[in-house]
């Protein structure tokens, strides 16, 4: 009986060993930064076990070897008489020694694997940060009794991985890969909704995405001309009810300053005809460079807090002008843009239409393409259509990629305006 109870002892042994191994090992930083944080100091205690994992992980092996060898010497005592008297009931012949031995082995063999391993591993790696914090005192007392062992063991295998020049400790680095995996699981499982997925992958965005992809192109900026009529001055503002414009010497290379509307909406209510006064217009132009990316455009605002800014090219052309809302929705997407101004609309499950400048990473997203070939030699869906095609699109022009349809539906000019985007297959 002594021996079976001491079977029952070290099977337990080894399975609080080896829930100490998993747990330790799986145990999520993040998970246990923020749980040090509100307090738990045994959370800062497997951090710092994790941060220099080789003594505890000597400490195991030593351990579950003692305990295996332990088991292997008792189990033979304890469960080969019982065993060999069962087996006698049905069987006397010579083999019955042979017969009772294997079967001992495989019960006890059994009983470990089932019990110390498996079972308890499991439940380890489902529950890793509370396993870890339950194990983390008796494993740190149990390691300071082997101590002379754990640091002759521990010692031998840093100096064999010098030897390797192999490093001796974890270096934990969490990479922006990291972070996505983590969402994309978090989204398959459902605990990250769409909405949140689809910001944080936005965001990680700001640094590969340039100012084009967010910005108004010249074609489509409406700006004022020092010498307009009143009547064409006032009709803008009416299609066009913006707080600030840029008034221009005759077109956009020359640039005199920024106007109010409400300077001019001013005059109107006064009865007096609309117009454009010099000592109205502000000459402090915010100018960006073409080359900036969303976030660098970012920080650009909040160093010079302007109402938008004019993007310039190497040769200081105007390309086009972008304000904070349009830098916010290149990553706030639906949560700011109202839905009779949605890019991406979908007409059922297998057909889009795409506005031509929509950024070529929403329609990634959207469609659930991983990749677009040369993808930092356009910003839009409108410059992968021309890049496919490798000339300026007409009207009808279709091609399809990755078992997808791309068919221009609209041009304004030679500016691709909608596209119809069908899954073939």
């Amino acid at each position: 009986m002594s021996d079976l109870l001491g079977i029952g002892l070290l099977i337990v042994l080894s399975a609080m060993f080896a829930m100490a191994e998993i747990g330790m090992a799986a145990a999520r930083k993040i998970k246990l930064r923020m749980m040090a944080e509100d307090g738990n100091n045994k959370a800062d205690a497997v951090l710092s076990l994790q941060q220099n994992p080789g003594a505890f992980f000597a400490m195991i092996q030593i351990a579950l070897n003692g305990i295996s060898i332990m088991g292997g010497i008792i189990g033979e005592q304890a469960l080969t008489p019982h065993m060999k008297r069962l087996i006698s009931l049905v069987y006397q012949g010579h083999l019955l020694e042979q017969i009772s031995f294997t079967l001992s082995f495989l019960c006890l063999t059994s009983l470990f694997i089932l019990f110390a391993d498996l079972l308890p591993k499991r439940l380890a790696i489902i529950m890793p940060e509370a396993v870890a914090i339950k194990m983390v005192t008796p494993m740190r007392w149990i390691t300071l009794i082997l101590t002379p062992l754990v640091f002759l063991f521990n010692g031998l295998t840093n100096a064999i991985l010098r030897l390797l020049n192999l490093p001796t400790k974890r270096e934990e680095l969490v990479t922006t890969e990291d972070i996505v995996a983590m969402m994309d699981a978090g989204a398959e499982d459902g605990s990250l909704q769409k909405q949140e997925y689809q910001l944080i992958g936005n965001v990680f965005e700001l640094d590969s995405l340039t100012i084009g992809s967010a910005m108004t192109p010249r074609e489509q900026i409406i700006y004022f001309d020092a010498q307009e009529s009143s009547a064409d001055i006032s009709q803008k503002i009416i299609e066009h009810p913006h707080n600030d414009f840029l008034v221009c010497d005759g077109n956009l290379d020359k640039i005199l300053g920024v106007i109010e509307s409400k300077e001019i909406l001013r005059m109107v209510l006064k009865g007096e005809p609309a117009s454009i006064a010099p000592a109205q217009i502000d000459k402090d132009i915010f100018y960006l460079p073409e080359t900036l990316t969303l976030s660098e455009a970012l920080n650009a605002f909040k160093v010079a807090p302007q109402p938008f800014a004019v993007i310039v090219n190497e040769y200081g052309t105007v390309v086009g002008l972008v304000t904070v809302k349009d830098l916010l929705s290149s990553f706030m997407g639906d949560l700011i843009t109202p839905q009779d101004e949605e890019q991406i609309v979908q007409r059922d499950s297998n057909s889009w239409l795409i506005e031509g400048l929509t950024p070529v990473s929403d329609v990634m997203r959207s469609l659930e393409i991983e990749t677009f070939p040369d993808r930092n030699q356009y910003e839009t869906i409108a410059g992968f259509v021309i890049h496919q095609l490798k000339r300026v699109p007409k009207r009808t022009d279709a091609f399809v990629y990755q078992d997808f349809k791309f068919e221009v539906l609209d041009l304004d000019g030679i500016r691709v305006e909608q596209l119809l985007v069908t899954r073939v297959s």
